[in-house]
């Protein structure tokens, strides 16, 4: 499918229905053949995940991949596992969403001035895809970051989702490599087009249960993209 000039429900279309990528296919496939045992009454979404959010959004959110028991299950970014829960929470609290849990497709949540995204769309083997498979979708990225024309704070979430966004977005190639914005925990630049790049530890359970990311830490990130924007 052409992603020339596509809207937002015609990409989504396309990345539901991709499989461009072998290893995840099957992966994603087979996580939602055996599922969890605390999920067996689950029917897993088992493809690739859209984006969420609003579509005049100044706000985006770039995480890295599905949750394997998470958006592979429910078919939404961040919902259905822990790192959901520190995301939506916290965009509740600073008036990004409408309630602060995320727990399936049509539990009402709605999303006010942010839209949330992922560098790849597939879950992945040890959550980590590989270099070719993140290239494989950033025509993905691309197409929203074109599409989301009000977005003014992007907000990426780990190392990986830093980089790549960098890649999608342009500014790998275009910056040298003393001026493009290093990835480090509440790091904040202003790309040449205006558009201000925040930078957080991911959500994830090895940084939340281990304190590398702290509830006072991650509000602080949040406070400083709703002084940006206001």
């Amino acid at each position: 499918m052409s992603l020339s000039r596509p809207t937002l429900q015609g990409l989504n279309r396309a990345i539901t229905s991709c499989i461009a990528c072998p290893r995840l296919v099957e992966h994603r496939s087979e996580i939602a053949r055996k599922k969890k045992r605390q999920f067996a009454d689950w029917d897993y979404w088992g493809k690739p995940v859209p984006g969420f959010g609003d579509p005049a959004a100044r706000l985006l959110i770039v995480g890295l991949a599905p949750a394997a028991h998470g958006a592979n299950r429910t078919g939404r970014m961040f919902t259905g596992d822990s790192s959901g829960d520190w995301l939506y929470e916290a965009l509740h609290r600073f008036g990004f969403a409408k309630q602060p849990h995320s727990v399936s497709q049509d539990d009402g949540l709605e999303l006010a001035d942010c839209y949330v995204t992922a560098a790849a769309r597939c879950a992945p083997p040890g959550n980590k895809p590989t270099p070719g498979e993140f290239q494989a979708c950033q025509r993905f990225l691309r197409a929203e970051l074109e599409l989301l024309g009000e977005v003014r704070a992007t907000l990426v979430l780990g190392q990986l989702a830093h980089h790549w966004w960098l890649r999608t977005a342009g500014w790998w190639d275009t910056l040298t490599p003393r001026d493009r914005p290093q990835f480090s925990h509440s790091a904040t630049a202003t790309l040449p087009d205006g558009m201000v790049l925040v930078s957080s530890y991911h959500p994830s359970r090895q940084n939340t249960n281990t304190g590398r990311l702290t509830r006072e830490m991650w509000y602080a990130v949040f406070q400083k993209v709703r002084d940006l924007l206001d």
